[in-house]
């Protein structure tokens, strides 16, 4: 499973021009899931999520993780982050998961990440969904189990 995760100020979700998801601070999770995932996987990465030392203390150092940052979670489904770009012109995405088990592994970390004391905000999965955040920092980082 692969996060890619970035610390914003404000991110949000519109599908249909009409917003299903909103954060005023904290991580948007654009979450790619691929074939030989499973729940341990969705778990560990649940956790290492939540424990990423990302946001800033009072000594302006990369020390806090989300929770301890009083931030939320925005957490979009993003099959792209599975394809294959090491040869060629265009993406393959033979490595992504089939999108029953997909979907199930997304709903499984967000409630991972519920029952670990944080909010969570979704996209739709499988939707046509417009992202738009704001990146503080800008700090970005790819996370893989």
């Amino acid at each position: 499973m692969i996060a890619l995760i970035q610390r914003v100020s404000h991110a949000q979700v519109d599908v249909g021009g009409e917003t299903v998801g909103q954060i005023e601070g904290g991580l948007l999770v654009l979450l790619g899931v691929e074939k030989g995932d499973d729940e341990q996987k969705c778990q560990r990465l649940a956790q290492r999520v939540l424990a990423y030392r990302i946001f800033s203390d009072e000594n302006d150092k990369m020390n806090l993780n989300v929770q301890q940052a009083d931030g939320h979670l925005l957490v979009v489904s993003q099959f792209t982050l599975a394809a294959e770009t090491k040869k060629g012109n265009r993406p393959g995405f033979s490595n992504g998961a089939d999108p029953a088990e997909a979907n199930r592994l997304y709903e499984l970390f967000n409630t991972y990440c519920r029952e670990m004391g944080i909010v969570v905000e979704n996209g739709i999965f499988a939707a046509d969904m417009q992202v738009s955040l704001t990146n503080d920092g800008p700090v970005t980082f790819w996370l893989q189990v």
